[in-house]
């Protein structure tokens, strides 16, 4: 049984349906998506839906990103809605066929509302950015677990190794620090990719938008 990270979508919905079909999920794997489903690429919606779906054959977890948190204080908060369109939430609105965020239908929303900000095993933590090192989980600060750039991430006080996106890596494959993995390799970006990772063997599968694939392994520190 694996438990197995996917990292930034951001509306890519053919390196995800594509990335799905290369690794070839079992029955027994545990999927963990790393947040950001939406903004920047070409099908936002498309890649809810998608996951929506995939939600009803397999061991799917969403965690929630940053673009979740932008889109949904948007629709809370109308004066932070110029934010997040520059931050690509005009591609996701295109996408619903919307011209407002109260046109996104309310499967929508009850999705970002779902979504999770960690995943704890035994022996990682899943989250979208990064962690407060010195907090207990239930203690941890959300614009860290949103926001924390890789650089600045530190042991967590757990012991357990951090498995987040947010930050895109180049060249494009996961980096491995000793206490913590980055595989957020920037799908929507020229040459970028996304990626799924399996953090206790270290081998990574890739797709991008041209419908190619790749895989590879890193060394666990």
């Amino acid at each position: 049984m694996r438990t197995l990270a996917i990292g930034d979508i951001h509306g890519c919905i053919k390196s995800l349906k594509t990335l799905v079909d290369f690794v070839k999920f079992s029955p027994d794997d545990t999927i963990v998506t790393l947040g950001d489903y939406i903004d920047r690429g070409p099908d936002s919606k498309g890649v809810i839906d998608y996951l929506l779906e995939l939600r009803e054959t397999h061991n799917l977890i969403t965690l929630k990103g940053n673009h979740e948190a932008m889109i949904l204080d948007s629709r809370n908060y109308p004066e932070n809605v110029m934010h997040w369109l520059i931050n690509g939430g005009i591609a996701t609105l295109d996408s619903f066929e919307a011209i407002e965020v109260e046109d996104i239908q309310d499967r929508y929303w009850e999705f970002f509302k779902s979504c999770k900000l960690f995943h704890e095993t035994d022996r990682h933590i899943f989250v979208h950015a990064g962690l407060a090192p010195n907090l207990n989980m239930d203690e941890q600060i959300e614009y860290d677990v949103l926001w924390l750039r890789f650089k600045k991430t530190k042991q967590h006080q757990s012991g357990k190794k951090i498995i987040c996106g947010h930050t895109p890596q180049r060249p494009p494959v996961p980096t491995v620090k000793k206490h913590a993995i980055c595989i957020d390799t920037g799908v929507y970006n020229r040459g970028g990719w996304l990626t799924c990772f399996d953090p206790d063997s270290g081998e990574y599968w890739q797709a991008n938008e041209q419908g190619e694939t790749r895989s590879g392994r890193v060394k666990i520190l």
